[in-house]
């Protein structure tokens, strides 16, 4: 079996045992109970399991084995990386009672960090490092200490972008499938092929869960989904070589988004955890007139256009280019944020009732 045949049939067992997978998790969900109610204020109008993302992650695992069993008997894996894919595995363990009890009770967002953090660290504790940082100047090494405590930091960061962005249908595991992809691109082009195969599981995986999550969805990913899909990009950018700066680069949205976020709330004296204020991206395009589809499609083809960029400047070594290109971005999508934030926030006040209305 060649190398490019391998990887055809890792998508598609990610992407075809996904379904069935996520629709038994649907199932459960209901007999459960745990389903998402609809809320005064919000577009749901039906009740909708949350159990989605229990699917995704036995497809994505299922998928893993399945890789290591048809292998093709020429392709180079290294020692070192397979000890922290085992890591990696009793890290997305250790995550699912954290979602349980997160889907059951909704935890507060101390216990939430506190449980991201341990998971984030089991991986770590394997040898999974943040061991180096690529500028326009070159390669710049990073002390053990460093090392350990960025990659905690990396993988909870990326878990909370995309469990944060988990607020409309398809729009987590769209992005996810996208981001995925573009990391898979640049794995593959890095020549790491054993590790290639982990971004295009996610991927198939996450664009198999579409099927069911697609607008009006039948099931949510739940904080199982959400949780497992932000921390395999997180460890994803770190095993075989920091691929740091493209992750970012593509989830600039959801990334600067949850930090434009925290900014606006710190800076009226509210909490930046708490939520319930529609002051995300995607609730405030929703609040000047767009459908639910044509928000997450838009949001699928900013990520999409930032990563074919990434890509078409790709090379083993930093650039002075790219450093441009991540200012463009970065500038691009904050100026976006903020000017959707001041036309919606217009908007909201011109519908207000006047006193004495």
């Amino acid at each position: 079996m060649t190398i490019e045949l391998w990887l055809l049939l890792v998508l598609v067992v990610a992407a075809g045992s996904a379904v069935p997978l996520v629709v038994v998790a649907e199932s459960l969900g209901r007999r459960l109970g745990l389903v998402d109610l609809p809320r005064r204020g919000e577009v749901q109008r039906h009740s909708v399991p949350r159990t989605g993302g229990y699917g995704v992650w036995c497809a994505f695992w299922l998928t893993i084995l399945v890789s290591f069993i048809i292998a093709p008997p020429d392709l180079e894996r290294l020692s070192a990386d397979n000890w922290r894919l085992v890591g990696v595995l009793l890290g997305a363990i250790a995550l699912l009672p954290l979602a349980a009890v997160d889907d059951l009770r909704r935890l507060g967002p101390g216990p939430q960090i506190v449980g991201q953090a341990v998971a984030a660290t089991i991986p770590v504790l394997f040898g999974l490092r943040m061991e180096e940082i690529a500028t326009p100047w070159g390669i710049v090494g990073l002390p053990d200490a460093l090392a350990i405590g960025f990659a905690i930091l990396w993988i909870v960061s990326m878990i909370n972008a995309i469990n944060l962005i988990d607020s409309m249908d398809g729009l987590a595991g769209g992005i996810t499938s996208v981001a995925s992809l573009v990391l898979f691109v640049r794995t593959l082009w890095f020549g790491q092929a054993s590790i290639a195969v982990l971004p295009l599981a996610l991927c198939g995986a996450s664009f198999g869960f579409l099927v069911r999550n697609w607008h009006p969805s039948r099931v949510f990913l739940g904080s199982s989904g959400a949780l497992f899909l932000g921390y395999m990009l997180g460890v994803i950018t770190l095993v075989g070589g920091a691929k740091i700066g493209t992750a970012f680069l593509v989830l600039a949205v959801p990334i600067l988004d949850v930090a434009w976020v925290a900014y606006r709330r710190v800076s009226q004296g509210r909490s930046p955890f708490r939520g319930g204020d529609a002051e995300h991206l995607p609730h405030r395009l929703r609040l000047l007139g767009m459908s639910d589809p044509a928000i997450v499609l838009s949001l699928y083809g900013v990520c999409a256009a930032i990563g074919a960029a990434v890509l078409f400047m790709h090379s083993t070594a930093p650039t002075i280019e790219k450093a441009y290109l991540g200012a463009v971005v970065v500038l691009g999508v904050l100026a976006l944020l903020a000017v959707v934030a001041r036309v919606s926030t217009r908007k909201s006040v011109a519908k207000r009732p006047l006193a004495g209305d």
